[in-house]
Order: C-alpha cells, then sequence, then structure tokens
C-alpha cells in the first residue's frame, strides 16, 4: 500500500512558530508529528510513502530520510509552486499503483485507517473522504422571518452537528488520474466534485468511535499537545 502526505504548506496560522518548523514536525510531546502519523500508516499496511513537500523542506528530508529507520520507503516531490491539496498528485500518478492513501501531514487522529481502506475496497468507491462529526455552536439567539422581517421563530444558542472532513483520503488511480496533470493546480474538494459529476462514488467514512484534530491553530496545537500527553496510547495502537 501507498500512501501519498502532503507536507508543503507554510502554517500561516501557526506563525510564528512555522518560521522555524514546517508544520508536519511541530512537535507532540518527543514526537513530530509527522512522525506519529508515519507510524500509523505503518501499522495500516503502508510499505511506501511520498511526501509533498515545499516550505522548510530541507528539514523534512532531513528527519525522515529514506524512511528505513520506521520501517518505510519515504520518497520526496518537491513542490516550486503551491499546487493545492491534490494538485501535486498530478506528478506522481507514475509512481502510485491501485488504491492509495492522501493524507494532510498536520492532522492529529485515532482513525483506524485500515477499516477505512477496506470499507473503500469493499464498496468500489472511486475516492472515500475521512470525516468527522463536528458540532458548530452559535452563541447568540437565532431569529427565524419571513420576506417581510415578521418573527417565525427564536432559536437560542442552537447547537448543530456536520460532517467534515478529516484531511485523509483514499482514492482509486484508474478513477482520478485523468484530473490530476503535473504542476497543475487543484484542490481535493474540486477532484472531489469532479468524481461526482462523471457520476463515480464517492464515499463518506466515519468512525464514531475516532477521534481527530486539525493543528493548525494555535489553540488546537495545544490541546492536540495536552491529548497526546495523557492518551498517548491511543494514538499509537503497536
Amino acid at each position: 500500500m501507498q500512501a501519498v502526505i502532503m507536507a508543503g504548506g507554510k502554517g500561516t496560522r501557526l506563525q510564528p512558530y512555522t518560521a522555524l518548523f514546517p508544520k508536519p514536525l511541530m512537535p507532540l510531546g518527543d514526537m513530530p508529528v509527522l512522525e506519529l502519523l508515519l507510524h500509523q500508516l505503518r501499522e495500516a499496511g503502508v510499505t511506501e510513502v511520498f511526501l509533498a513537500v515545499n516550505h522548510l523542506h530541507h528539514l523534512i528530508r532531513a528527519f525522515c530520510g529514506d524512511g528505513s529507520r520506521f520501517g518505510l520507503k519515504v520518497e520526496y516531490s518537491l513542490e516550486n509552486t503551491p499546487l493545492g491539496t491534490a494538485g501535486p498528485l498530478g506528478s506522481l500518478m507514475g509512481n502510485l499503483e491501485g488504491d492509495f492513501i492522501v493524507t494532510n501531514g498536520d492532522l492529529l487522529t485515532t482513525l483506524d485507517i485500515r477499516r477505512m481502506i477496506a470499507e473503500h475496497r469493499a464498496t468500489g468507491a472511486a475516492a472515500t473522504v475521512g470525516t468527522y462529526e463536528r458540532e458548530v455552536k452559535i452563541d447568540f439567539g437565532l431569529l427565524q422571518t419571513d420576506a417581510n422581517n415578521r418573527l417565525l421563530g427564536y432559536l437560542e444558542k442552537p447547537v448543530t452537528r456536520h460532517l467534515v472532513s478529516m484531511g485523509i483520503y483514499v482514492l482509486r488511480r484508474d478513477a482520478v488520474q485523468s484530473h490530476l496533470k503535473p504542476e497543475v493546480y487543484l484542490d481535493m474538494p474540486d477532484l472531489a466534485r469532479l468524481l461526482v459529476a462523471e457520476g463515480k462514488t464517492v464515499l463518506c467514512h466515519k468512525q464514531d468511535n475516532s477521534f481527530w484534530l486539525d493543528i493548525g491553530r494555535p489553540d488546537d496545537y495545544a490541546l492536540a499537545q495536552k491529548m497526546f500527553d495523557e492518551q498517548r496510547e491511543l494514538f499509537l495502537r503497536t
């Protein structure tokens, strides 16, 4: 099994930390986020990883090397310009086979990746999106009105739940390759829309007992550090 890790972003929301470190190398205790992700991919059956890099890529190369110390084969694809969350795949199509994983390099999750791959293959989906249910709370009273601004209802601090993308995917090469060209910008939501427009199945995969956090903001990064420190065994199931 192969995986592509998107590790080229500048991490602007985490500045000034990311002025010195690429976001995937931000530490969770004694372990960078990227190292945790590599361990999780290996446990899911991945043997070969391609790192799509740009910002401070020399530090990522120095840390990961050829991947042998993680039990993986690691190779690199350098973005000369930002290519979005799917565009870097264009230059890797010749190296990828069958079903492969694509993941952001800055997420913390307990997702069972093996289970996600199994469902993807069992359903024959063109793409599978890892999803997580997030609560959205509005700290105000919402007024429901008609076209003439007459009050119809009043919702006090409503809470809604939505499925959001975790930034981890399983893609089928023959289903996506026509949309991915070298050095052409493309975001993953646009790739998913193109597949749906073609009548192909894009599956939304959800695991009720999993946890996910995007560490892109300082508050979320602080929470990720706390959770990894207190519940390390949840993330490193070895």
